[in-house]
């Protein structure tokens, strides 16, 4: 791949390319004439990194409050909406959506102090409600709505704790998707709030005293404007109810390590507080407290940063913990903090073949979920980690839950696949049994009119990747089908099968959806995750650029058919194999991605715990040119032909920055050497894409949709057709 630089294809280039010349030409399918993009001024700002010169000329968009980058938003989207209005097939995208949306869905049920909570959705509300009840048998009744917070329902519930009694209601709301959090207390019975606001937080949950006094929570720092400052690491507060946050006493402070950061936990018998301490997503620390001893101080228990470890309960002072020491796939053991040092562990449940995906300590007994092959495997052992028996699945999907307190009698869990809505069932811990509890009926004649296929390729360095496909009954194979392939490959997240409406209305439509199994997450453990991060992220792109290949070369699609599409680190890969490969795509839709990889870091210290994954500009010379080889801003090459490209963002993610999407959108724009659209979206009430109500949703994916089936020359049900 070549540079866009300010001296062009520099001397540097050749340590990562092959020249500038004969970029190869992606196909051209879209049926308009070129575009007048919105201006974007280009300065002449210069960063040196180890004695390289790199032009930078979007650097004023990093502003992304300042009246210029406004304005260029602004022009953007009145640009972008009425191209995407009108769409051949929009109306009947958006209507077809919005029917398959319609359907009644419940959340698993959480048990504390014998009330029942879980979230239910009568089908297009914009935001889930959530319900009590005292008998899981019996209908709850709704305590808190989101969809009264704001008239746009754009406010959403983040977060929500009971008390151990289960009496209060500790809840975080979200305001326009921003992870900015602002807690509130609920009276349960009464539905009343309580005075009790809380400030200043991200990504926290309300960890209950034992005696429901209050609650220990994380927050940021104020800076001079007394503002909350995200560019430093949180500390642990408590609450006490009834006192205004002003009061708030500090409980644990990490200055020895500023870009360490502490969230807190109590353990179910209330004798301890637990508090994981995070930097990255390769290792942590875990410290505790005793909580039965006012003068105790804070034990560093775990504090070696060599693995993850992960607290899943106690037995008083026998700690369980999940962890990858010493067990790349996962294993689960038991430390006595009374002779805590490591040869007098125990294990608990050896490493397995499959990756352990997590683990709950329910009823006495250990729930661990793994992974094989990207699909769910649910094993029960009792206390002394004897196999007791596996929970039945009815196929290759996914399942999580089973939580509760130590003494449950049952618990709850739910599984999905592609083709199976989620079902909610009740297990029976004593007997093991599985009973339906929440069935889903969704708005699908026949859903068995779908064929779900798992297949395994070799990625371009021999590595077996799996991929699952999905399409109609009766597809042929004649290399002429739209195809939407998604990837993500980070942070030890791992791609399971589950149920989307969205995905269904794709399938409708005549499209086969593919989802590869990249490195960087954590489908088959540790080493897996690792094989895609830093130095080694190209396997990444490679593995996503091999999945393309498969499906060209077994008869599912070709590169006039073939749409890509991620988000968050997701979009990265998008950005990545669109600026390396365009020849092999027909339209691509990379949302709210992190683009400029050599200051992706600078945004705020959640962006920059990112390291861990990616590894910054400043680490190394080596670091530097491994980002610089893939940055997608860095690789938009003038006169190259891009395919159809819709980047989609939102101004209030102070997650992934904004600014990230809005340089490579103006980078792309700048580059585009034929007529194919390269258009970005910008939703102005939204953040990274949690809370997205309901209506922005199905407005979001109709106007992808549309785009793709017109750059795809697909047919759409209702629509006027590509010709």
């Amino acid at each position: 791949m070549t540079k866009s630089l300010t001296f062009g294809c520099a001397t540097v280039a050749a340590l990562f390319i092959a020249g500038c010349a004969g970029w190869p030409t992606a196909p051209a399918t879209d049926h308009t004439n070129a575009m007048t993009y919105p201006q974007a001024r280009r300065s002449d700002h210069v960063d040196t990194y180890f004695g390289v010169k790199v032009h930078d000329p979007y650097r004023w968009m990093e502003d992304v409050d300042s009246p210029e980058v406004q304005q260029w938003v602004k022009a953007e989207n009145a640009l972008t909406m009425p191209y995407l209005e009108n769409l051949p097939g929009q109306d009947w995208i958006k209507q077809r959506l919005t029917s398959l949306w319609k359907y009644e869905r419940w959340g698993v049920p959480y048990e504390r102090g014998g009330e029942y909570f879980y979230s239910h959705n009568d089908g297009l509300q914009d935001q889930s409600v959530l319900f009590v009840t005292d008998d899981p048998g019996q209908p709850g009744r709704a305590l808190i709505d989101p969809n009264h917070f704001r008239a746009d329902a754009t406010n959403s519930l983040a977060r929500w704790t009971p008390s151990w009694d289960g009496k209060l209601l500790a809840y975080a709301v979200s305001n326009g998707g921003s992870d900015w959090t602002t807690l509130h207390v609920r009276d349960v019975r009464t539905g009343q709030d309580l005075p009790d606001v809380i400030q200043y937080t991200k990504f926290t949950s309300a960890a209950w005293a034992p005696d429901n006094s209050g609650f220990y929570y994380s927050r940021y720092p104020l800076n001079a404007q007394g503002e909350a400052d995200a560019s430093k690491a949180v500390s642990i507060y408590f609450h006490k109810l009834g006192t205004p946050q002003s009061a708030d006493t500090q409980i644990y402070a990490l200055p020895d390590a500023p870009t360490h950061e502490p969230y807190a936990q109590v353990t179910e018998d209330g004798r301890y507080l637990i508090i994981d301490v995070e930097h990255g997503y390769n290792a942590n620390a875990v410290h505790y407290k005793p909580l039965d001893d006012p003068n105790a101080t804070v034990v560093r228990l775990l504090d070696l940063w060599d693995a993850l470890y992960n607290f899943v309960g106690n037995d008083g002072p026998v700690f369980y913990f999940e962890t990858t020491n010493n067990a790349p796939r996962g294993r689960v053991i038991a430390i006595d903090i009374r002779s805590p040092e490591p040869k007098y562990w125990r294990e608990i449940i050896p490493e397995q073949a499959e990756t352990l995906s997590s683990v709950h300590y329910t009823g006495g007994q250990f729930f661990a979920e793994y992974l094989k092959d990207a699909h769910s495997l649910v094993r029960v052992y009792n206390h002394y980690g004897d196999h007791v028996r596996d929970v039945a699945l009815p196929g290759l999907g996914s399942a999580g839950g089973f939580e509760g307190p130590s003494d449950a009698k049952e618990t709850f869990y739910e599984y999905t696949s592609f083709t199976t809505p989620p079902t909610i069932y009740r297990y029976d811990i004593a007997s093991g049994e599985s009973t339906v509890y929440r069935k889903t009926d969704v708005p699908v004649d026949d859903l068995d009119s779908f064929v779900v296929d798992q297949v395994f390729y070799q990625s371009k360095d021999g590595t077996r990747v799996p991929m699952f496909i999905v399409h109609k009954k009766g597809l042929k194979l004649d290399g002429n089908n739209p195809t939407l392939l998604y990837g993500y490959g980070g942070f030890d997240i791992s791609l399971t099968p589950y149920y989307s409406p969205a995905r269904l209305a794709w399938l409708e439509m005549g499209g086969v959806f593919a989802m590869a199994n990249l490195r960087g997450g954590g489908e088959y453990g540790q080493a897996w995750h690792l094989a895609g991060t830093k130095l080694n992220k190209q396997n990444v792109f490679d593995d996503f650029i091999y999945a393309a290949k498969y499906l060209e070369s077994h008869g599912y699609t070709n590169p006039h058919k073939l749409a890509i599409h991620g988000a968050s680190n997701g979009g990265l890969l998008i950005g990545a194999v669109l600026t390396q490969q365009p020849q092999l795509f027909a339209a691509a839709l990379p949302a709210v991605g992190v683009m400029d990889m050599l200051r992706y870091h600078t945004a705020n210290a959640n962006a920059a715990g990112w390291a861990s994954d990616y590894g910054t500009s400043r680490d190394s010379k080596k670091m530097f040119e491994a980002l610089y080889a893939y940055s997608p801003v860095h690789n938009a090459t003038p006169g190259a032909c891009y395919p159809p490209t819709l980047i989609t963002t939102a101004d209030h993610d102070n997650r992934v920055a904004p600014w990230n999407s809005f340089k490579f959108a103006a980078a792309m724009q700048h580059a585009q050497g034929c007529d194919n659209p390269v258009l970005i979206r910008i939703e102005t009430r939204a953040g990274h894409g949690a809370g997205k109500p309901t209506w922005m949703q199905i407005e979001e994916i109709a106007d992808q949709y549309a785009f793709l089936a017109h750059a795809l020359d697909m047919p759409v049900p209702g629509g006027k057709g590509n010709q």
